[in-house]
């Protein structure tokens, strides 16, 4: 029996060729299976698409049957959401640079401000590249390796159309607005979270809160890395994910 193909999930404003530069031993000779948010890189998209389980719909019929999902960013909440629409259907959970909540609470301090989306928002119908090319920056910021990253993210942006607007506005409106904390301890499938120490998005000192709300998650923090390290740290992030592969999923 072939083992269970390897979903991923892409940020937001992305598109699947991002994962073009993952090491093949990533998969363990698993199928990959990149996938498009709703309304990016031409994927399907329709205005009434405005709720996070409508997105995991989404993502969920272009998906086999049964698969181990990795969701990086937006792309990891989306997974999350899978996981608890069709927990038989998602085997094991990868989530890099991602966190349950995106934005501060008064009891979430970890995570970015409000405000640095609603920048965003306001100029995203002015100049939606412009507004792109912002996020690519901030997403380097903080990385070893930020000039090569940020060429790389650039390059990948190239090679499929441009997210529809109205995804994007939506795509912001969930990174603020969801909040996946209460439901994460009933997340019952293995789960590997990858950290970067250096993430100006998602900070780090989100590991330690994710061990008491998802104790019994695997949780690591890749050194000098920011909000992209399966590709400023492939290896290193590889061998993490092939490890936990090896060991919860037959």
């Amino acid at each position: 029996m072939s083992p269970d193909p390897l979903v991923l999930l892409h940020g937001w404003g992305m598109n699947p060729a991002i994962w073009s530069s993952l090491p093949d031993s990533l998969a363990a000779g698993r199928e990959r299976c990149a996938l498009a948010l709703p309304g990016h890189a031409g994927a399907p998209w329709q205005p009434d698409w405005t709720r996070l389980p409508d997105w995991a719909d989404a993502c969920l019929a272009q998906a086999p049957e049964q698969a181990i999902w990795l969701g990086w960013s937006l792309g990891g909440l989306v997974a999350l959401q899978a996981a608890r629409q069709a927990s038989k259907r998602v085997k094991a959970l990868i989530l890099i640079s991602s966190t349950p909540r995106f934005t501060r609470a008064v009891d979430w301090q970890v995570a970015m401000p409000e405000e640095t989306l609603a920048q965003f928002h306001s100029t995203l119908l002015e100049d939606t590249n412009a507004t792109l090319q912002r996020f690519l920056t901030l997403q380097v910021r903080g990385s070893d390796e930020a000039p090569k990253l940020l060429k790389q993210l650039r390059l990948a942006l190239k090679t499929a159309p441009v997210a529809q607007p109205e995804a994007l506005g939506i795509g912001l409106d969930l990174l603020r607005d969801e909040d996946l904390r209460g439901p994460l301890p009933d997340i019952r499938q293995p789960t590997l979270w990858l950290f970067g120490e250096r993430d100006t998005l998602v900070p780090a000192a989100v590991a330690k809160r994710i061990t008491i709300l998802h104790p019994q998650a695997q949780v690591e923090c890749l050194q000098g890395a920011g909000h992209a390290p399966f590709l400023s740290h492939a290896q290193a992030v590889s061998e993490l994910i092939h490890g936990f592969l090896s060991e919860v999923v037959s």
